[in-house]
């Protein structure tokens, strides 16, 4: 691994088949990324069970953390942004304080680098879109409250019939139904959901920065590895300053 810029260590649900490919695809020249599964019981993917879902992929962290601190990353993030609406902020801060002990590397969230993402753009007025349930999206408009953040619209995607199955077409989608005149930031919650093909689009219809938790978590991941360099083509978060 010698002359590798840094090593990312990703933290992934089952069942995703869409975060690897999707990193992938950010990924710079030299940063070398590294995968493991959390671990959930009942079907993925679907609206059904969530809750129960996040709860178990949460206990499965450690495990996960120890194998990727083998390959000694910089930084492992955990790519599942409804984790944290379900741990809330508190219980969010204690996991990572908890896995950057035991893993001697930085510990970053989907949603705490979509917190970084809002702060580095300047976003104080947030369109919130999601593929959940509206009980799951209406929690996470309540934890995005909770951390200070004004949402002036959000909404779901309708007849989900399991989050991994859904496009970067349905994506662009809610993000048009959730835009407001007031919003001065889009954000796409959910990693499960393909929406780099949809970022720049948005952006050049919107005329208003487009965030996804992806693009929020590769952009995250990459400033607290040390590495600064401008990817373009998903959006003015990830081409840099």
């Amino acid at each position: 691994m010698k002359g590798w810029r840094a090593r990312i260590g990703f933290l992934v649900p089952p069942g995703n088949p869409t975060l690897e490919p999707e990193m992938m695809e950010l990924a710079p020249e030299g940063v070398s990324l590294h995968f493991t599964r959390m671990s959930a019981a009942g079907p993925a993917g679907t609206h059904t069970g969530q809750e129960e879902r996040n709860l178990s992929q949460v206990a499965s962290v450690p495990d996960c953390v120890k194998l990727l601190s083998m390959v000694s990353p910089a930084v492992i993030a955990m790519a599942h942004t409804a984790t944290s609406y379900t741990l809330g902020q508190v219980r969010e801060a204690e996991l990572v304080a908890r896995m950057e002990t035991l893993s001697g590397a930085r510990f970053i969230t989907a949603f705490g680098s979509v917190l970084a993402a809002f702060a580095h753009l300047g976003s104080r007025r947030v369109a919130y879109a999601t593929p959940y349930s509206a009980d799951m999206t209406a929690r996470g408009r309540q934890h995005l409250e909770d951390c200070g953040v004004q949402v002036v619209s959000s909404g779901h995607l309708a007849d989900v019939r399991n989050i991994y199955e859904e496009t970067s077409e349905r994506a662009y989608a809610i993000a048009r139904q959730v835009d407001h005149p007031e919003a001065d930031v889009i954000f796409l919650s959910g990693v499960g959901m393909p929406t780099l093909d949809a970022l720049q689009v948005l952006e050049d219809d919107t005329g208003k920065p487009v965030i996804s938790a992806a693009s929020a978590m590769m952009w995250h991941a990459l400033r607290t590895a040390g590495v600064n360099c401008g990817i373009k083509g998903y959006g003015r978060l990830l081409e840099g300053d």
